[in-house]
């Protein structure tokens, strides 16, 4: 049950009274089409009575129901479709705060998400999902959270993260009112090699009743994928092709299609529906990570279905994979997932269902956005200081922090290359050839190859890990972010050590967030003074900063498609096949820290 909301059993005879007409609905809505996504059906004239925030009836006959008092919608011609719901997001890698978050996703047909706040729990642990959990209270977006289950993200030999989360800490936020489930298992070979910490939180979560979300990133879809699932885990979004949705399927756990700001994999698995025709009970859409921009222009959740529309799947496929289906997999679908008595009245009323046209949301009966716009007051919450003081580096950076020394003094090297691949969260393991000058290893601006750098920024511990990577295209400059998943350490990347440190320095000196530099000058920088990942302003004023940093990247590197998103992965030590950490370089198939430089 979210907080601030009725709990059904306190409810039921006043519900009861008003489908009967004993007592009067407080808003009714006439004569829609409703999208029935319990039996698929298009249902015409069918009227809807909401008394509180719950539905109390619906069907054909509604005049009984109607008082002086009564506040009535009609909605002929237009469609009755349940609120949609994200089925797995980072509010974090919105760069928002949930209270401002929420404006921007509500006009877009989302009235409940299902959050990991596993980014600021690196950083901050069981108090940053507190922050989440207290900004997101009585909104009129609900907010159901999942535990963050790798706090750290893998072994700490391999990253130094801000917090650790282990069992008992995921007992204890099982207590919590609105949370809902153990989030995604990315220590996948944890799970498979039977990890005491990684088995001590999924099954103190079964034991609970919860949900365990997965994120099994590995190829191998036969005895892997079953011991992985045999575990309890129960729904997993890493699906890049079509047939891991399908062997997900197959094996009875939910599988996640996943269209976000930089991982666009709905086209390609989103096949498994559309040439398999298989049954998509077990097919959920998430957008995982989204950025203010993208919400703004293209949508929220309502853009992936109107994305899987355009791949050929039914609509009404589509808003079964956007309601019911994430309710049943979450556990919550007594109170959300479709329009029916009982469930909370999160209704949206839609112009055009192939379009997904929205014209009136309406979220736990009140209407909250008319046309694509917000028409109710959300308070921006004060955020505590504590969480805006997290850059504890050890030092100011140096360019000579950022010179990789060689072995020789002249000539080449072989060394390992992080070669990143667009809109993708794989990346390839290449092994190259680097020049050496005068005992350092340079870029390779000409073949796309430049240094990366990730910086310890917790406990002031003064580590630093570098590496090469490439795919960028940077021609000049550097980049930094503290948003480099997921223990969000400073990463750096660039061709010029000056501006690496320049860029690193900035960073430190406003909290964190996301800079461009070029020759010691910035040319885009957004803020992101909470927990070095979340702005507290608006999603206008973010989106327009972040328009601007694209702006920047586009000048010293090549177009991509988000690119600082594709950046924050190169530090994430559990997917496929090489990363870069503050403990150096970290081949994610064998899982094992290697040598910069081949022996």
């Amino acid at each position: 049950m979210v907080a601030g909301r009725s709990k059904l059993w306190e409810v039921t005879k006043e519900l009861v009274a008003t489908a009967l007409g004993r007592i009067k609905a407080d808003l009714v809505i006439k004569n829609g089409t409703l999208v029935n996504v319990y039996t698929g059906e298009l249902i015409e004239n069918i009227n809807v009575a909401v008394k509180g925030d719950r539905i109390a009836h619906i069907g054909s006959k509604i005049d009984h129901v109607i008082g002086d008092n009564t506040k009535v919608i009609d909605a002929k011609g237009n469609y009755l479709v349940p609120g949609f719901l994200d089925g797995h997001v980072h509010i974090e890698s919105s760069m928002l705060l949930p209270s401002e978050f929420a404006k921007a996703v509500l006009p877009h047909g989302t009235t409940a998400v299902f959050a990991d706040p596993h980014e600021i729990a690196n950083v901050l642990g069981l108090k940053g999902i507190k922050l989440m959990l207290e900004d997101s209270k009585d909104l009129p977006l609900k907010v159901y959270i999942a535990i963050p289950s790798c706090v750290p993200a893998s072994f700490p030999e391999f990253e130094t993260a801000g917090a650790s989360i282990g069992p008992k800490e995921v007992e204890e936020v099982l207590q919590w009112e609105n949370v809902v489930a153990l989030a995604e298992m990315m220590n996948y070979p944890g799970v498979l090699m039977g990890d005491d910490k990684v088995h001590g939180e999924i099954q103190v979560t079964l034991k609970h009743g919860k949900v365990v979300e997965g994120h099994y990133a590995d190829p191998e879809l036969d005895k892997k994928l079953s011991a992985y699932i045999a575990a309890g885990i129960t729904s997993c979004h890493e699906s890049t092709r079509r047939i891991d949705a399908l062997e997900r399927a197959r094996r009875g756990i939910w599988a996640m299609i996943r269209e976000g700001s930089a991982w666009h994999d709905l086209e390609e698995v989103i096949k498994a529906v559309t040439e398999r025709r298989i049954d998509t009970r077990r097919i959920i859409l998430v957008t995982d990570d989204r950025h203010p921009e993208d919400i703004l222009v293209e949508g929220h959740i309502d853009h992936v279905v109107r994305r899987a529309i355009q791949e050929g799947v039914d609509p009404i496929t589509a808003i079964q994979m956007v309601t019911v289906n994430t309710a049943e997999h979450y556990k919550v679908d007594l109170d959300v997932g479709g329009i029916a008595p009982a469930k909370f009245a999160d209704i949206l009323i839609v112009e055009d269902l192939a379009k997904v046209k929205i014209s009136t949301v309406i979220a736990n009966g009140k209407v909250v956005a008319k046309d694509g716009k917000l028409v109710v007051d959300i308070k921006r919450k004060e955020v505590p200081e504590w969480a805006t003081k997290t850059m504890n580096v050890k030092r100011k950076l140096t360019p000579e922090d950022f010179v990789i020394k060689a072995p020789i003094k002249e000539g080449t090297v072989k060394a390992h290359v992080v070669q990143v691949i667009e809109a993708k969260v794989t990346t390839k393991h290449l092994i190259e050839e680097i020049p050496v000058v005068n005992y350092e290893l340079k870029p390779r601006v000409e073949d796309d190859i430049a240094k990366a750098a990730v910086i310890e920024r917790h406990h002031g511990s003064g580590d630093i890990g570098i590496g090469l990577v490439k795919g960028f295209g940077f021609k000049e400059g550097a980049i930094a972010s503290t948003v480099a998943h997921d223990s969000h350490n400073l990463l750096v990347a660039g061709v010029n050590e000056g501006d690496m440190a320049f860029a690193a320095n900035k960073l430190i000196d406003v909290g964190g967030g996301m800079v461009v530099v070029r020759n010691q000058e910035i040319l885009g920088l957004v803020e992101l003074p909470v927990a070095g990942l979340m702005s507290t302003e608006d999603a206008e004023t973010v989106s327009e900063k972040v328009r601007k940093l694209a702006e920047g990247w586009r000048q010293i590197g090549r177009k991509m498609v988000s690119p600082f998103m594709t950046m924050a992965l190169l530090s994430l030590s559990v997917l496929p096949e090489l990363r870069i950490t503050d403990q150096g370089i970290i081949d994610t198939l064998k899982f094992q820290k290697i040598p910069l430089i081949l022996q």
